[in-house]
């Protein structure tokens, strides 16, 4: 039974890969179109390859400075020597997940555009296919990863189950850290670039968004790479992993040690990688451009996976755990509504479709100070259903998983709606990675010079993108939520296994050092924040300095008689995000160990459940405030309000400036903070526990 389960586990892994292997096999039969679409896609690839070799060379430092410190604590007793080489193979797939993505993303740019010469349909169909391939190699890889330590760990030691799970959570910091380095550095890129491109080339130079005369142009399009594609696969890998394996480690807890009860996530999930196979094969659509009628293609098929995989979870936990055990399916239902529930919440505030974007809209036209300050409310009042929604789920999960007569398997099922929330993460995440796609499509039809209809298709497919990358970002900070409780739990058996005394009254709001982490935990997002913003400011200045100094110096450059120097720009950004993202990681690191050194395990948990709360919310507020901006624009650009180059253009223009590294650099940053503060804290519990001043 115990290798049946292993190999169903490892099955859905491969199919998953197999599937992204086809599909970008497929993706690359399209043509690429023009000598100069061809010359333009591969000078996006150039620099995002450059990108995330330096970036890649920085992180290997990092893993082997950490890797010789956890070999320390293996020596000295305070972990096994399983932690070390799982930190490893965690960043390794996950840093791998982002590479592989990023690779089919620069090679589909100019083959979506040239397919949007064709048709809407057959260019959504191409920019979709990348997004595929991103997505089931995330979750193929995710799969692969936990089967491959599964069996290691118990058809080579001879672990038990909870020995097992604990040694499986450490990857999880692997995962964490370099997807923290991932989303950080690449948006630190992707918005030092947007912006200085924006600010000089839109608002200052007059000139339109990806006009080949904007020497920041080319570093624009390899910033969506390397932050929105690279970045965000390096992001989910460890949300989808952490999920499933903190579930397995509550499993066993809950059940005594039974291999079923962990085996039950891994499944699922494998169950899942079907599901959305299924779903990919829905999305189509005509030649229509309204985004209700794109939102739907996509649609159609998100919503298919998740009917199959609430199908699928009732014969699934009945078989495993037995049919005395189906409140547990509920809990996955619920997470599974809650993560539809969430899309659809963010799809509401984010989508120029509805009102709340269309009179942030309205707002443009008195000025760049109402929409900034109508984005902001927007952002603000917008955290209210997702906070309804996942308490809501967190409560159903509880409870109809037996939290009332045991605690253990409350959390189960709460761990268990966060898989149920990700289960679908194949087709959810190639939804959101499309955009980047049709993104740099837009900007090769632009620099290339291709039809007005061409430019039409990929604007209507871009800001499609906006909408979903915006859903996936919700999606992501909610299945973070659920996550990051489940791995507060583990971290409280992680204590009581290296020996701490635990009781209920130890983590009481009136224990002072449980209030004061709550208070530093709180902190954290807002800071973490702070330094990821302030880092595309300073980046930016040096883009925006040097994007003046080409217009002003290179003679007939704004004529079009002379070159840019594209490579100058590239080259400003990179160095920039490389350096600045090292702090906020730091921060996210060292942080959790020093609280815990002085405030012990007890002002731990505080910390870990102040930064879940706030940090939940600031991410949900950054992202859609980012998203409505962003798709505000677009709104006005498509003729509302006197269309592009109007004043109500040019105030909407300053309100995606500032929204930008609101949505694609500090708030999806925040959920893997959450989660690494999590999984740094239960790899260091032994020491914390043994040394810390505070008992």
């Amino acid at each position: 039974m115990e290798k049946v389960l292993v190999l169903l586990t490892f099955l859905g892994s491969v199919i998953a890969l197999l599937f992204a292997l086809l599909t970008a096999k497929k993706v690359l039969k399209f043509e690429e179109g023009t000598p100069l679409m061809q010359k333009i896609s591969a000078s996006i690839r150039e620099g995002a390859n450059a990108y995330l070799k330096r970036q890649y060379t920085i992180v290997a430092i990092f893993f082997a400075c950490m890797f010789v410190v956890l070999c320390i604590m293996a020596a000295t007793g305070l972990l096994t020597w399983f932690v070390p080489f799982a930190f490893v193979t965690g960043g390794f797939f996950s840093g791998l997940s982002g590479f592989i993505g990023m690779r089919i993303a620069t090679k589909a740019n100019c083959r979506t555009a040239n397919a949007c010469r064709s048709s809407l349909n057959r260019g959504l169909r191409v920019a979709f296919s990348a997004g595929s391939v991103m997505g089931f190699t995330v979750v193929g890889l995710g799969l692969l990863d936990i089967s491959i330590w599964f069996t290691l760990l118990k058809f080579v030691f001879k672990l038990d189950p909870s020995a097992i799970t604990s040694a499986m959570l450490t990857f999880g910091m692997g995962a964490s850290s370099m997807a923290l380095f991932a989303r950080v550095g690449g948006g630190i890129y992707t918005k030092a670039a947007d912006v200085g491109a924006d600010l000089v080339g839109k608002v200052e130079a007059g000139i339109p968004e990806d006009d080949p005369r904007n020497p920041a142009v080319i570093a624009d399009n390899v910033g969506d790479n390397v932050g929105d594609v690279a970045g965000m696969g390096a992001d989910l890998y460890e949300s989808y992993v952490g999920s499933i394996i903190s579930a397995s480690a509550l499993g066993v807890a809950a059940f005594g040690g039974e291999l079923k009860a962990m085996a039950l996530p891994m499944i699922m999930a494998a169950l899942g990688i079907l599901a959305s196979i299924i779903g990919t094969f829905f999305v189509r659509t005509g030649e229509s451009t309204d985004q209700r009628t794109l939102l739907s293609a996509l649609r159609r098929g998100t919503n298919l996976s998740a009917l199959i995989i609430a199908i699928a979870a009732f014969f699934l936990v009945r078989g495993v755990l037995g049919t005395e055990y189906t409140g547990i399916y509920f809990a996955i239902l619920a997470g599974l509504v809650a993560g539809v529930l969430i899309g659809a919440s963010t799809e509401y505030f984010t989508s120029d479709t509805y009102k709340p974007t269309q009179g942030l809209a309205d707002t443009a036209l008195t000025g760049s100070a109402t929409i900034m300050i109508g984005g902001l409310g927007l952002g603000m009042l917008s955290t209210i259903l997702p906070i309804v929604i996942v308490a809501v789920c967190i409560l159903v999960a509880y409870y109809v998983s037996g939290g009332a007569a045991s605690t253990s398997m409350g959390l189960y099922g709460i761990a268990l709606a966060a898989v149920g929330m990700l289960a679908t993460l194949g087709i959810t995440l190639a939804t959101d990675a499309y955009g980047p796609v049709a993104d740099n499509a837009g900007g090769i039809a632009e620099m290339a010079g291709l039809e007005p209809e061409v430019r039409e298709r990929t604007d209507a497919l871009d800001s499609l993108g906006n909408t979903t990358a915006a859903t996936g970002k919700g999606f992501a900070i909610g299945s973070a939520a659920l996550t990051a409780l489940a791995l507060i739990a583990s971290y409280i058996e992680k204590v009581q296994e290296v020996g701490a005394a635990v009781t209920f009254n130890d983590f009481s709001v009136m224990t002072p050092v449980v209030l004061v982490g709550l208070f530093i935990g709180a902190c954290l997002p807002f800071v973490f924040a702070a330094l990821t913003m302030q880092s595309v400011g300073r980046a930016a200045q040096s883009v925006v300095v040097e994007v003046r100094r080409q217009f002003k110096e290179i003679v007939g450059l704004m004529d079009g008689k002379a070159d840019a120097d594209y490579a100058r720009c590239v080259d400003l950004c990179t160095k920039a995000s490389l350096h600045e993202m090292i702090l906020p990681t730091v921060v996210g690191i060292v942080t959790p160990i020093v609280v815990g050194m002085i405030l012990g395990y007890k002002g731990v948990v505080g910390m870990l459940a102040g930064a879940t709360v706030s940090g939940f919310l600031l991410a949900i507020f950054m992202a859609n405030s980012g998203g409505a901006w962003d798709n505000a624009k677009k709104y006005i650009e498509s003729g509302v309000h006197g269309g592009k180059g109007s004043d109500a253009h040019k105030a909407a223009v300053v309100g995606d400036t500032v929204g930008d590294p609101f949505k694609d650099t500090s708030g999806p940053a925040i959920n893997i903070l959450i989660k690494l503060l999590s999984m740094v804290s239960i790899v260091f519990a032994a020491l914390v526990v043994n040394f810390s001043i505070i008992k």
